[in-house]
């Protein structure tokens, strides 16, 4: 599983080396080579399991597509993005932290509430 590419579909052979990574970063930290650019590309879908090639100077709008499984591979990567979140307890013991804090709760109005009875008393 790549840690660069969050949504990769498939596995790429590099040429170099013959070895499998599911992107040219993968292959830069593990290797002591440079990645050599081909044309010539062969792949493995993680849908199906099955190796095919594609040729990248006669790529079309179809080569999109695993040809076994018709799985999407072409899409915009999904990098790991830094957040700042709170950790807590399993949300379904514990629902406080999901407080909406910008909703207020209306309290009931009552001529037997002490603390605005002024106002309303004359």
């Amino acid at each position: 599983m790549c840690k660069h590419v969050l949504n990769a579909q498939v596995a790429i052979r590099a040429p170099c080396c013959r070895k499998w990574f599911d992107c040219a970063e993968c292959h830069h930290e593990t290797a002591d080579h440079d990645l050599m650019q081909s044309f010539e590309m062969t792949f493995v879908c993680k849908k199906c399991k099955k190796a095919f090639r594609k040729d990248s100077r006669e790529f079309e709008d179809a080569d999109e597509y695993c040809p076994h499984c018709d799985n999407h591979f072409v899409l915009e990567a999904k990098t790991p993005q830094a957040q700042l979140q709170v950790e807590g307890e399993d949300i379904r013991k514990d629902a406080r932290m999901i407080k909406d804090e910008r909703t207020r709760i209306e309290e009931e109005r009552s001529i037997f509430n002490v603390k605005d009875a002024s106002d309303r008393l004359g």
